[in-house]
């Protein structure tokens, strides 16, 4: 039994002294433990060998006592067990060599045996369970199928992510069945998942504010929401959209366990437009731990009035910037730790 159960009660909806606390990216790049093996090893050799992801997912679990793990890993090793090639580019970021752009590159895309190509995950998650002694929960995650979409057409990050409309809009039924493959290697992935050991998933829509509302509808949520009907019922499923406050209300009517935020929409913005009886998380500017470790606990303290302590888990809007001081993440942690009602 996990003997930290705030993070798991708080996606119920449950009554809590106080809400839980995780960082997105908090098994990382701010860590000097972190910054020691990625000296030693390349990206996705930490990603693909299950000793290096479970040590670097308990790393900030033993330095600050978060209310829940995450499993480091990438959204990119969807893609690849794909059979597309995924390069990381130090310095630049993912950079894909041959993107798929038309019919035949659809077609040459497959939907793998997710135990046979990601088996690494699964033992990497087996792994990291035996280390956290059931101390906090354990999350998994996936990219949501738009957002690998944008990377695996535009064959890299992007501003606009502009060959990755073209493509939509010119050759939708394409388009579609390229998101599709994706959403059903997504959905065996994140039950083998489950089936390993993790105990809630998130979904991470990061290019999803890049759509209209009406082209988000279209070329994102409708995958999005198959994931969270296949998986309702094996783990709780938490959906995060970067950009995507437009799509909150309808984001609510789903079988979602929780909603992430991002900091340019504010606690009673989230609240009223998800109607006030969903799970939120977040919403904290990662640049904002660049104040002053006491400003930090001031807006934190403030952030959980605004949300309220119920149906609430803390976090960032976003990833944790690479060169936080570790005294001001602390002091986040802490905060959220010391705060009374």
């Amino acid at each position: 039994m996990i003997k930290n159960t705030l993070f798991l009660r708080a996606l119920k909806g449950e009554t809590v002294d106080r809400p839980p606390v995780w960082m997105m990216r908090q098994a990382g790049r701010y860590l000097p433990e972190f910054i020691a093996l990625r000296e030693k090893y390349d990206f996705f050799t930490r990603c693909q060998t299950p000793e290096l992801a479970s040590e670097i997912t308990v790393q900030p679990i033993r330095r600050y006592g978060m209310d829940a793990a995450i499993l480091f890993s990438d959204i990119l090793v969807i893609p690849q067990a794909m059979n597309i090639e995924v390069e990381m580019k130090p310095d630049f970021g993912p950079y894909l060599p041959n993107p798929v752009r038309d019919q035949k590159g659809v077609d040459a895309v497959i939907v793998p045996d997710v135990d046979e190509a990601l088996g690494y995950v699964m033992d990497a998650i087996k792994m990291t369970k035996d280390k956290l002694e059931d101390e906090v929960p354990l999350i998994g995650f996936a990219g949501s199928p738009w957002t690998i979409l944008c990377y695996v057409v535009q064959g890299q990050g992007s501003k606009n992510f502009d060959l990755v409309k073209k493509f939509c809009f010119t050759e939708p039924a394409a388009a579609h069945q390229l998101l599709q493959k994706i959403t059903d290697t997504t959905i065996a992935y994140l039950k083998a998942k489950v089936a390993a050991g993790v105990d809630a998933l998130q979904v991470f829509d990061s290019w999803g504010g890049m759509l209209s509302p009406a082209d988000y509808q279209e070329f994102s949520w409708t995958y999005i929401n198959q994931i969270i009907e296949a998986l309702k019922d094996d783990a709780p499923v938490i959906v995060f959209g970067k950009g995507c406050w437009f799509a909150l209300g309808d984001m609510a009517k789903s079988n979602a366990a929780a909603l992430g935020v991002d900091w340019t929409c504010s606690p009673k913005t989230a609240r009223e437009l998800t109607g006030g009886q969903i799970t939120l998380q977040g919403n904290f500017d990662p640049s904002r731990l660049l104040s002053p470790p006491a400003e930090i606990k001031r807006l934190v303290h403030e952030m959980i009035r605004e949300f309220g302590k119920d149906r609430y888990i803390v976090n960032l809007g976003h990833g944790i910037l690479p060169y936080i001081n570790l005294d001001h993440a602390k002091a986040f942690i802490d905060a959220v730790k010391e705060y009374e009602s």
